[in-house]
């Protein structure tokens, strides 16, 4: 039978469904449509094909680093975070940038700060602060003005919060702070990280 074939290739007939396959792709290639909506999909082109099921795709879980709406006010709930650098012999730990966004995820605030000190270790691993970043950074005594007026009277929430207030030299009413380090749920979890 293979050598039939080999012989006589004008005799070899395509099957129905992979003609039909590549007489879709090739009127795909000559005319582009925009994406069609799911709910709007033809047919299989692989013919009586049974739809597999797709289990749920990345693309429909919401990605929680990406802001929800475009709304970029103040809201009475912030998120803040701070990076530090490392001044003196190194050891002791001055703020280098302070990010806050509101409850939608949208930055509000985001600031390199100069610390009042020199820096001697830029931590650039885990702060991301480069040299560079603090040439045109703020002043250390504005940003702490700006940020104590965007948190006053708000929630905030963050992870550690008690060393991001420190480093601003800051304090927030308790009742306000909303604190990932001291979330039970998230506490027997904490024993399993290195």
């Amino acid at each position: 039978m293979g050598s039939d074939v080999k012989k006589n290739p004008k005799q070899f007939q395509l099957n129905p469904n992979w003609a039909q396959l590549q007489q879709k792709l090739k009127s795909a290639e000559t005319s582009r449509h925009p994406k069609i909506p799911q709910s709007e999909t033809p047919n299989s082109i692989l013919g009586k094909r049974k739809e597999r099921p797709t289990p749920e795709s990345d693309d429909a879980k919401p990605n929680p680093l990406i802001p929800t709406n475009d709304d970029s006010s103040l809201t009475d709930v912030l998120a803040m975070d701070c990076e530090m650098v490392g001044v003196g012999q190194g050891n002791k730990s001055a703020l280098g940038r302070v990010s806050l966004v509101n409850k939608w995820g949208n930055v509000i605030y985001d600031e390199f700060v100069r610390p009042i000190e020199r820096v001697v270790d830029f931590r650039t691993q885990i702060s991301g602060i480069r040299p560079r970043d603090l040439k045109k950074a703020k002043d250390f005594r504005a940003v702490q003005k700006k940020v104590a007026e965007l948190i006053k009277g708000r929630i905030l929430v963050g992870h550690a919060l008690h060393n991001d207030l420190k480093a601003l030299l800051l304090t927030h009413p308790k009742k306000d702070l909303r604190d990932t380090s001291e979330y039970q749920p998230f506490l027997k979890y904490q024993s399993l990280l290195p």
